[in-house]
């Protein structure tokens, strides 16, 4: 099984990219719905490791339903758009869901 504190951290990080990168396509191109989508997903990744990191239940859990919407979001606009963007959003949602699956997945 991953280490806890790996999935903290890689938590994080996918919080911190994904809120940034929603603060970015709002400074770019006052895309209010990035700002709002990067920030709910950001949000998720965060509630996730911070509950990991207390030992607190479901923080997993919050970490694979972030990637799960980033992904549900993104690869669809990936695959139709062929863009940076969505496909860089693709692959951290890919990498979320298998590194965040299949800590669940060991968990059961």
């Amino acid at each position: 099984m991953a280490t806890t504190s790996y999935l903290q951290t890689t938590s994080f990080v996918l919080g911190a990219l994904t809120a940034t990168g929603g603060l970015m396509g709002y400074i770019k191109g006052r895309s209010v719905p990035s700002l709002v989508a990067g920030s709910a997903v950001g949000i998720l990744y965060g509630l996730g490791a911070y509950r990991m990191q207390n030992g607190e239940p479901y923080g997993i859990e919050l970490s694979l339903l972030a990637s799960i919407v980033l992904g549900g979001a993104s690869i669809p606009r990936a695959i139709r758009l062929r863009k940076p963007v969505p496909m860089v959003l693709s692959l951290l949602s890919t990498f979320g869901m298998l590194t965040f699956g299949n800590a669940f997945r060991q968990s059961l």
